[in-house]
């Protein structure tokens, strides 16, 4: 057994997120402690051999690391600096994870409190959702420093399959919003794309079984986040020849679209911005396409 697997891990939080993760923690070799202010949400926990605790004050005065599932920045501060919470007990180089999404400045601000008492703070978002959860292959994005990563790697790999350290604190929240943003984007997306669907006669449902479907293969818009930096590719670079070719596919098809909607009178404004935006967003600067229509 490693040096971590021998500390005691607690869990604050057991609802629709914080449940299955904590599940795949049940049997851990240092122990399961967890806290929930709903007794039948610890049940399952005690019954299968972890250890409930009344308050977070009590987790952190049994446990090296402690793991935060709450619903926002307010919660998690009652948490970590209330009464009842963390800091009240934490021993020294305690580690305070919150997996919560919570302001990037809210996370370094506790950092800043739990340092005045030794303990490290990690802002420890997560991506994936229950089903991944209950998998044990969400994806956790950690900030914070490279000793308190080292000692959480190991818990988190039993409900993450995808454990990165993003940097310092708060890097791992400036991370996850960056994954939402592209998520939340892309579904204002999918419901231009509907519209069209619905407008030009077809099936929306069948619309999403093909996206769906294609998107297992190529990856969605993941596919293309390869290279380390945003700033534009010169004409001899590897990539431009790739990405230009998505650039000018991108266009064609975008141009389409926008004029299959001008016949049906669909409104698609982030499809425009898309055309407009697509080469100088990959790199490699706009096609002809998007020079005819600018």
């Amino acid at each position: 057994m490693s040096a971590n697997q021998e500390i005691s891990v607690g869990f604050i939080g057991l609802g629709n997120m914080g449940a299955p993760m904590a599940q795949r923690l049940v049997g851990w070799p240092g122990g399961l402690v967890v806290c929930d202010m709903r007794p039948d949400a610890v049940q399952p926990f005690t019954d299968a051999g972890a250890t409930a605790a009344a308050t977070a004050a009590e987790v952190a005065q049994r446990c090296g690391v402690v793991s935060v599932v709450v619903l926002d920045d307010d919660q998690v501060r009652s948490v970590v600096t209330g009464p009842d919470g963390l800091l009240q007990t934490a021993k020294p180089g305690t580690v305070i994870a919150v997996h919560s999404t919570i302001s990037d400045r809210t996370a370094v601000e506790l950092d800043a409190e739990c340092a005045s008492h030794g303990v490290e703070f990690v802002d420890a978002p997560i991506s994936g959702g229950a089903p991944a959860a209950q998998r044990g292959e969400l994806a956790v994005m950690v900030g914070g420093s490279a000793a308190a990563f080292e000692t959480v790697r190991e818990p988190f790999g039993r409900f993450g399959s995808l454990v990165i350290h993003a940097g310092e604190v708060g890097a791992g929240t400036r991370m996850k919003l960056a994954r939402n943003l592209l998520h939340f984007v892309a579904f204002t997306a999918a419901s231009e794309a509907q519209r069209l669907a619905e407008a030009g006669g077809l099936d929306i449902a069948a619309l999403g079984k093909v996206v769906r479907h294609s998107d297992s293969h190529t990856g969605g818009p993941g596919a293309i986040m390869l290279r380390k930096t945003t700033t534009p590719v010169a004409a001899d670079d590897f990539w431009f020849p790739i990405l230009g070719h998505v650039r000018d596919l991108g266009e064609k098809d975008l141009a389409l679209a926008l004029d299959l909607a001008g016949r049906l009178d669909v409104d698609l404004p982030l499809a425009r911005r898309a055309l407009h935006d697509l080469g100088d967003g990959l790199g490699v600067g706009p096609g002809t396409i998007a020079k005819e229509q600018s």
